[in-house]
């Protein structure tokens, strides 16, 4: 699967690496892609091992949010 989260509080490029090495320690996730510039987390996963809540959940232990889009 792949998801696109938009994420808020990210303040230069250094926070999307800590984003991409959060996302990337947890288990299922194969690949994660994020952007400051865009604001925005691109992750390749399996849904079997791991859930968009679980990867908004530690989005947001890094101080960070990945707010549902509306």
């Amino acid at each position: 699967m792949k998801a696109v989260l938009r994420i808020e509080g990210m303040h230069c490029g250094a926070c999307a690496l800590t984003v991409d090495d959060a996302l990337e320690e947890l288990d299922g996730v194969t690949r994660s892609k994020t952007s400051f510039a865009r604001a925005r987390a691109k992750v390749n996963y399996d849904e079997s091992r791991v859930g968009v809540d679980e990867l908004r959940r530690a989005i947001a232990e890094l101080g960070y949010e990945a707010p549902r889009e509306t």
